[in-house]
Protein backbone atom coordinates (compact mmCIF):
# COMPACT_ATOMS: atom_id res chain seq x y z
CA UNK A 1 0.00 0.00 0.00
CA UNK A 2 2.92 2.49 0.42
CA UNK A 3 4.43 1.60 -2.72
CA UNK A 4 1.60 2.23 -4.52
CA UNK A 5 0.78 5.85 -2.48
CA UNK A 6 4.87 6.07 -2.97
CA UNK A 7 4.22 5.94 -6.87
CA UNK A 8 1.58 7.98 -6.64
CA UNK A 9 3.57 10.67 -5.03
CA UNK A 10 6.03 10.58 -7.29
CA UNK A 11 3.58 11.04 -10.45
CA UNK A 12 2.25 13.87 -8.60
CA UNK A 13 5.54 15.35 -8.10
CA UNK A 14 5.74 14.66 -12.02
CA UNK A 15 2.64 16.45 -13.26
CA UNK A 16 3.25 19.75 -10.68
CA UNK A 17 7.01 20.67 -12.08
CA UNK A 18 7.42 24.13 -13.82
CA UNK A 19 7.88 22.61 -17.27
CA UNK A 20 4.48 22.20 -18.72
CA UNK A 21 2.62 24.86 -16.22
CA UNK A 22 -0.97 23.34 -17.99
CA UNK A 23 -0.11 20.07 -16.67
CA UNK A 24 0.67 21.69 -13.57
CA UNK A 25 -2.53 24.09 -13.34
CA UNK A 26 -4.95 20.36 -13.31
CA UNK A 27 -2.72 18.47 -10.85
CA UNK A 28 -3.30 21.46 -8.60
CA UNK A 29 -7.28 21.66 -9.57
CA UNK A 30 -8.39 18.38 -10.87
CA UNK A 31 -6.15 15.91 -8.64
CA UNK A 32 -5.36 18.05 -5.47
CA UNK A 33 -8.75 19.96 -5.11
CA UNK A 34 -6.85 23.09 -4.97
CA UNK A 35 -9.33 26.42 -5.06
CA UNK A 36 -8.97 28.39 -8.41
CA UNK A 37 -8.29 31.42 -6.05
CA UNK A 38 -5.50 29.95 -4.73
CA UNK A 39 -1.66 31.20 -5.05
CA UNK A 40 -0.10 28.44 -6.92
CA UNK A 41 -3.23 27.74 -8.91
CA UNK A 42 -3.22 31.69 -9.92
CA UNK A 43 0.20 31.63 -10.84
CA UNK A 44 0.31 28.07 -12.89
CA UNK A 45 -2.62 29.76 -14.68
CA UNK A 46 -0.98 33.01 -15.53
CA UNK A 47 1.89 30.90 -16.53
CA UNK A 48 -0.37 28.47 -19.08
CA UNK A 49 0.44 31.04 -22.28
CA UNK A 50 3.59 31.62 -21.72
CA UNK A 51 5.63 28.40 -21.23
CA UNK A 52 5.08 24.86 -22.72
CA UNK A 53 2.49 23.43 -24.78
CA UNK A 54 0.14 26.43 -25.26
CA UNK A 55 2.64 28.98 -25.55
CA UNK A 56 4.57 26.88 -28.27
CA UNK A 57 1.52 26.50 -30.07
CA UNK A 58 0.01 30.17 -29.68
CA UNK A 59 3.72 31.12 -31.01
CA UNK A 60 2.49 29.50 -34.39
CA UNK A 61 -0.86 31.68 -34.50
CA UNK A 62 -1.07 34.10 -37.38
CA UNK A 63 -1.92 37.15 -35.83
CA UNK A 64 -5.62 37.26 -37.59
CA UNK A 65 -6.04 34.43 -34.95
CA UNK A 66 -5.95 31.38 -37.25
CA UNK A 67 -3.45 28.54 -38.06
CA UNK A 68 -2.08 27.09 -41.22
CA UNK A 69 -5.04 29.25 -43.51
CA UNK A 70 -7.24 31.84 -43.16
CA UNK A 71 -9.58 30.25 -45.97
CA UNK A 72 -10.27 26.91 -43.84
CA UNK A 73 -10.20 26.24 -40.03
CA UNK A 74 -10.70 22.59 -40.83
CA UNK A 75 -7.44 21.65 -43.06
CA UNK A 76 -5.15 20.50 -43.09
CA UNK A 77 -6.28 17.35 -40.22
CA UNK A 78 -4.56 18.29 -37.34
CA UNK A 79 -2.96 21.24 -37.63
CA UNK A 80 -5.14 24.08 -38.95
CA UNK A 81 -7.48 26.06 -36.50
CA UNK A 82 -9.79 23.73 -35.42
CA UNK A 83 -7.56 21.42 -34.12
CA UNK A 84 -5.67 23.74 -32.47
CA UNK A 85 -8.71 25.22 -30.45
CA UNK A 86 -9.68 21.77 -29.33
CA UNK A 87 -6.11 21.35 -27.52
CA UNK A 88 -5.58 24.81 -26.08
CA UNK A 89 -8.86 23.77 -24.64
CA UNK A 90 -8.00 20.86 -23.12
CA UNK A 91 -4.53 22.88 -21.74
CA UNK A 92 -6.87 25.43 -19.67
CA UNK A 93 -6.80 28.11 -22.28
CA UNK A 94 -9.88 30.89 -21.97
CA UNK A 95 -11.33 33.38 -23.91
CA UNK A 96 -9.99 35.58 -21.48
CA UNK A 97 -6.96 35.55 -23.53
CA UNK A 98 -7.55 37.40 -26.41
CA UNK A 99 -5.78 35.11 -28.71
CA UNK A 100 -8.74 32.49 -28.12
CA UNK A 101 -10.98 34.64 -28.08
CA UNK A 102 -10.34 36.16 -31.60
CA UNK A 103 -10.49 32.80 -32.59
CA UNK A 104 -13.35 30.88 -31.10
CA UNK A 105 -15.62 34.24 -32.43
CA UNK A 106 -14.41 33.53 -35.45
CA UNK A 107 -14.85 29.42 -35.56
CA UNK A 108 -18.58 29.86 -33.96
CA UNK A 109 -18.55 32.18 -36.68
CA UNK A 110 -18.06 29.74 -39.34
CA UNK A 111 -19.04 26.60 -37.82
CA UNK A 112 -22.32 27.41 -36.45
CA UNK A 113 -24.91 25.45 -38.57
CA UNK A 114 -28.54 26.64 -39.56
CA UNK A 115 -29.91 23.49 -37.42
CA UNK A 116 -28.43 24.48 -34.32
CA UNK A 117 -25.17 22.60 -34.56
CA UNK A 118 -21.65 23.04 -35.63
CA UNK A 119 -20.66 22.54 -39.32
CA UNK A 120 -17.31 22.23 -40.87
CA UNK A 121 -16.05 25.87 -42.34
CA UNK A 122 -19.43 27.35 -42.82
CA UNK A 123 -21.35 23.86 -43.74
CA UNK A 124 -24.95 24.39 -43.76
CA UNK A 125 -25.83 20.94 -41.60
CA UNK A 126 -24.07 20.12 -38.33
CA UNK A 127 -22.07 16.58 -38.06
CA UNK A 128 -21.74 14.99 -34.67
CA UNK A 129 -18.87 15.02 -34.16
CA UNK A 130 -17.87 18.32 -34.74
CA UNK A 131 -21.16 19.84 -32.84
CA UNK A 132 -19.71 17.57 -29.83
CA UNK A 133 -15.83 18.71 -30.17
CA UNK A 134 -16.91 22.41 -30.75
CA UNK A 135 -19.38 22.19 -27.87
CA UNK A 136 -16.96 20.89 -25.75
CA UNK A 137 -14.20 23.01 -26.26
CA UNK A 138 -16.07 26.46 -25.95
CA UNK A 139 -17.71 25.46 -23.36
CA UNK A 140 -13.89 24.63 -21.57
CA UNK A 141 -13.23 28.45 -23.31
CA UNK A 142 -15.79 30.25 -21.00
CA UNK A 143 -18.16 30.40 -24.09
CA UNK A 144 -21.15 28.28 -22.06
CA UNK A 145 -23.68 31.53 -22.35
CA UNK A 146 -22.71 31.43 -25.74
CA UNK A 147 -26.62 31.36 -27.99
CA UNK A 148 -24.47 28.83 -30.37
CA UNK A 149 -23.39 26.83 -27.99
CA UNK A 150 -26.85 26.14 -26.17
CA UNK A 151 -28.46 25.88 -29.78
CA UNK A 152 -25.63 22.87 -30.18
CA UNK A 153 -26.41 21.37 -26.78
CA UNK A 154 -30.18 21.28 -27.64
CA UNK A 155 -29.19 19.62 -30.85
CA UNK A 156 -27.39 16.80 -29.19
CA UNK A 157 -29.98 16.21 -27.09
CA UNK A 158 -32.40 16.39 -30.60
CA UNK A 159 -30.01 13.67 -32.35
CA UNK A 160 -29.88 11.54 -29.33
CA UNK A 161 -31.25 7.86 -29.88
CA UNK A 162 -34.36 6.98 -27.76
CA UNK A 163 -32.33 3.61 -27.57
CA UNK A 164 -29.22 5.64 -26.02
CA UNK A 165 -26.00 6.81 -27.41
CA UNK A 166 -25.47 8.90 -30.75
CA UNK A 167 -25.01 8.08 -34.49
CA UNK A 168 -21.90 9.44 -36.09
CA UNK A 169 -22.15 9.62 -40.68
CA UNK A 170 -25.51 7.23 -39.95
CA UNK A 171 -23.38 4.10 -39.12
CA UNK A 172 -25.48 3.23 -36.10
CA UNK A 173 -25.26 4.00 -32.61
CA UNK A 174 -21.62 2.80 -31.57
CA UNK A 175 -18.93 3.32 -29.08
CA UNK A 176 -17.03 5.75 -31.42
CA UNK A 177 -19.87 8.80 -31.30
CA UNK A 178 -18.19 9.67 -27.44
CA UNK A 179 -17.89 13.52 -28.34
CA UNK A 180 -21.94 14.64 -26.82
CA UNK A 181 -21.23 12.38 -23.58
CA UNK A 182 -17.52 14.38 -23.36
CA UNK A 183 -19.35 17.29 -24.18
CA UNK A 184 -22.16 17.03 -21.37
CA UNK A 185 -19.22 16.03 -19.43
CA UNK A 186 -17.71 19.74 -19.10
CA UNK A 187 -21.63 21.62 -19.58
CA UNK A 188 -22.76 22.89 -16.35
CA UNK A 189 -25.63 20.67 -14.54
CA UNK A 190 -27.30 23.75 -14.01
CA UNK A 191 -28.35 24.24 -17.86
CA UNK A 192 -29.44 20.89 -18.39
CA UNK A 193 -32.89 20.58 -19.56
CA UNK A 194 -34.98 17.58 -18.51
CA UNK A 195 -34.33 16.18 -21.82
CA UNK A 196 -30.68 16.50 -21.94
CA UNK A 197 -30.66 14.88 -18.61
CA UNK A 198 -32.59 11.68 -19.99
CA UNK A 199 -30.25 11.84 -23.02
CA UNK A 200 -27.16 11.26 -21.26
CA UNK A 201 -28.30 8.77 -18.67
CA UNK A 202 -29.06 6.60 -22.20
CA UNK A 203 -26.17 7.34 -23.35
CA UNK A 204 -24.05 6.53 -19.81
CA UNK A 205 -26.25 3.32 -20.39
CA UNK A 206 -25.45 2.41 -23.83
CA UNK A 207 -21.51 2.62 -23.09
CA UNK A 208 -22.12 0.73 -19.87
CA UNK A 209 -24.08 -1.97 -21.34
CA UNK A 210 -21.05 -2.34 -23.66
CA UNK A 211 -18.33 -2.32 -21.36
CA UNK A 212 -16.33 0.59 -23.17
CA UNK A 213 -15.17 -1.79 -25.66
CA UNK A 214 -17.89 -4.60 -26.89
CA UNK A 215 -18.87 -3.89 -30.32
CA UNK A 216 -18.02 -6.41 -32.30
CA UNK A 217 -14.45 -8.49 -32.47
CA UNK A 218 -11.83 -6.89 -29.82
CA UNK A 219 -10.63 -3.47 -31.18
CA UNK A 220 -6.90 -3.35 -30.36
CA UNK A 221 -7.10 0.57 -31.50
CA UNK A 222 -9.52 1.27 -28.36
CA UNK A 223 -6.58 0.14 -25.86
CA UNK A 224 -4.02 2.25 -27.13
CA UNK A 225 -4.42 5.62 -25.32
CA UNK A 226 -3.57 8.28 -27.20
CA UNK A 227 -3.66 12.21 -27.67
CA UNK A 228 -4.77 14.46 -29.04
CA UNK A 229 -8.19 13.23 -28.19
CA UNK A 230 -10.32 14.63 -31.49
CA UNK A 231 -12.56 11.72 -32.64
CA UNK A 232 -10.67 8.43 -31.99
CA UNK A 233 -12.31 6.54 -28.56
CA UNK A 234 -10.08 4.35 -26.50
CA UNK A 235 -11.13 2.86 -22.71
CA UNK A 236 -9.39 5.64 -21.45
CA UNK A 237 -11.84 8.35 -23.25
CA UNK A 238 -14.36 6.22 -22.12
CA UNK A 239 -13.51 6.35 -18.40
CA UNK A 240 -12.41 9.97 -18.36
CA UNK A 241 -16.44 11.49 -19.74
CA UNK A 242 -18.30 8.29 -17.81
CA UNK A 243 -16.39 9.52 -14.30
CA UNK A 244 -16.72 12.58 -14.86
CA UNK A 245 -20.50 12.21 -15.46
CA UNK A 246 -20.69 10.45 -12.08
CA UNK A 247 -21.19 6.60 -12.98
CA UNK A 248 -17.29 5.89 -11.75
CA UNK A 249 -19.10 3.53 -9.49
CA UNK A 250 -20.52 0.79 -11.79
CA UNK A 251 -19.09 -2.33 -11.43
CA UNK A 252 -19.36 -2.10 -15.49
CA UNK A 253 -16.61 0.14 -15.69
CA UNK A 254 -14.32 -3.19 -14.05
CA UNK A 255 -12.73 -4.27 -17.92
CA UNK A 256 -11.73 -0.57 -18.56
CA UNK A 257 -10.55 -0.03 -15.13
CA UNK A 258 -7.99 -2.89 -15.05
CA UNK A 259 -6.94 -2.56 -18.35
CA UNK A 260 -5.83 1.30 -17.15
CA UNK A 261 -4.21 0.10 -14.41
CA UNK A 262 -2.23 -2.67 -15.83
CA UNK A 263 -0.67 -0.07 -18.45
CA UNK A 264 0.42 2.09 -15.21
CA UNK A 265 4.30 2.10 -14.91
CA UNK A 266 6.16 1.17 -11.94
CA UNK A 267 7.09 4.90 -11.35
CA UNK A 268 3.13 5.58 -11.51
CA UNK A 269 3.16 7.47 -14.72
CA UNK A 270 1.34 6.29 -17.94
CA UNK A 271 2.85 6.09 -21.28
CA UNK A 272 1.24 7.73 -24.58
CA UNK A 273 0.53 4.61 -27.05
CA UNK A 274 0.00 6.35 -29.81
CA UNK A 275 -1.43 9.59 -31.47
CA UNK A 276 -3.44 8.52 -33.84
CA UNK A 277 -4.29 4.69 -32.53
CA UNK A 278 -5.86 3.25 -35.93
CA UNK A 279 -3.61 4.80 -38.84
CA UNK A 280 -1.39 2.15 -38.83
CA UNK A 281 -4.29 -0.34 -37.84
CA UNK A 282 -7.28 -1.10 -39.44
CA UNK A 283 -7.84 2.52 -41.29
CA UNK A 284 -3.67 1.56 -43.19
CA UNK A 285 -5.95 0.27 -46.11
CA UNK A 286 -8.62 3.25 -46.62
CA UNK A 287 -5.62 6.12 -45.86
CA UNK A 288 -4.01 4.25 -48.35
CA UNK A 289 -6.90 4.77 -50.84
CA UNK A 290 -7.39 8.23 -49.70
CA UNK A 291 -4.19 9.81 -48.57
CA UNK A 292 -5.48 13.42 -49.00
CA UNK A 293 -7.50 12.21 -45.72
CA UNK A 294 -4.69 11.22 -43.84
CA UNK A 295 -3.94 13.30 -40.62
CA UNK A 296 -0.68 15.11 -40.68
CA UNK A 297 1.28 14.21 -37.97
CA UNK A 298 0.75 16.09 -34.63
CA UNK A 299 1.67 15.54 -30.97
CA UNK A 300 3.00 17.27 -27.79
CA UNK A 301 4.28 14.43 -26.72
CA UNK A 302 6.39 11.09 -27.79
CA UNK A 303 5.17 7.81 -28.43
CA UNK A 304 5.99 5.22 -25.87
CA UNK A 305 7.69 7.66 -23.66
CA UNK A 306 5.93 8.69 -19.83
CA UNK A 307 3.27 11.30 -20.81
CA UNK A 308 2.13 13.99 -18.03
CA UNK A 309 -1.57 13.99 -20.56
CA UNK A 310 -2.37 10.55 -20.27
CA UNK A 311 -1.02 10.39 -16.49
CA UNK A 312 -2.92 13.25 -15.39
CA UNK A 313 -6.14 11.58 -17.39
CA UNK A 314 -5.54 8.43 -15.43
CA UNK A 315 -5.40 9.79 -12.01
CA UNK A 316 -8.21 11.98 -12.37
CA UNK A 317 -10.28 8.81 -13.41
CA UNK A 318 -9.15 7.12 -10.23
CA UNK A 319 -9.21 10.22 -8.12
CA UNK A 320 -13.45 10.10 -9.31
CA UNK A 321 -13.85 6.61 -8.21
CA UNK A 322 -11.66 5.93 -4.75
CA UNK A 323 -9.29 9.16 -4.42
CA UNK A 324 -5.65 8.80 -5.29
CA UNK A 325 -4.21 6.83 -1.73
Amino acid sequence: MAKKADTTKAALDWLLGEDQPAARYMALTQLLGKAEDDPEVAEAREAIPRRGWAADLLAKQDPGGWWVSDGRFYVPKYLSTNWMLLVLADLGMTKEDPRIKRSADEWIRRFAAADGGFGIDSNKSSHLCTVGNTARALVQFGYADHPAVKKSFEWMEKHASHLGGWSCFGSGRNLDSWEPMSAFAVYPRSKWTAGMQRAVEAGAEFFLQRELHKQGDHYEPWYRFHYPVHYYYDLLVGLDFMTALGYGGDPRLGHALSVMKEKRRRDGRWNLDAVHPDVEGSMAEWYAKHPKDRPSPFALEEVGEPSKVITLRALRVLARIDGLD
